[in-house]
């Protein structure tokens, strides 16, 4: 789990974040259950991050960071279990919920051989969707073997809490 603070840099990056990315500094950080509310100084927004092992999949980390502004959300989803080729790469997945598809063929760029990053124009009946949520899916267009579903239990409370955290960040 030692990648948060690179997908906190990804995740600020993505929504305008100043210089100083190095810095690994924390202004307010906060827990929700094993989700992790932070703003980090040099960072634009907060982000909520959970990471976990699935004994089910050779014990493989998991770890999904998302944010948001008024404009965008954004999620970072990092499997070891990827193994992506090209960096830049776009890639096309229908991402959903327990219950409920969310977006189809929706964008999602590789960042480096276990992540993905997905940035989407801000719509509150996404966040509502994964507040409900207890696993977040990317089925990847032609390639099942990196089709993915995330265990994002206590969704809603991690999200209140980013909201909260936004709404406090200055």
């Amino acid at each position: 789990m030692k990648r948060f603070p690179l997908v906190a840099g990804l995740l600020a990056g993505a929504l305008g974040a100043g210089p100083g990315l190095a810095q690994q500094s924390l202004a307010q950080q906060s827990k929700v259950g094993d989700w992790t509310i932070e703003k980090r100084t040099q960072d634009t927004h907060c982000n909520a991050s959970r990471g976990y092992k699935d004994k089910e999949d050779e014990n493989r980390d998991y770890i999904i960071v998302i944010t948001h502004s008024d404009k965008a959300i954004v999620i970072v989803m990092i499997y070891d279990g990827w193994e992506w080729d090209k960096v830049g790469e776009i890639l096309r997945a229908d991402v959903g919920t327990d219950d409920a598809h969310i977006m189809k063929k929706a964008k999602w760029e590789v960042m480096d051989k276990t992540t993905v990053r997905g940035i989407f124009e801000y719509d509150q009946s996404i966040m509502d969707r994964l507040s409900k949520a207890k696993r977040l899916t990317l089925d990847f267009e032609d390639d099942d073997d990196d089709s993915i579903e995330m265990q994002i239990p206590r969704a809603g409370e991690a999200l209140a809490a980013l909201k909260s955290c936004e709404e406090n960040r200055k």
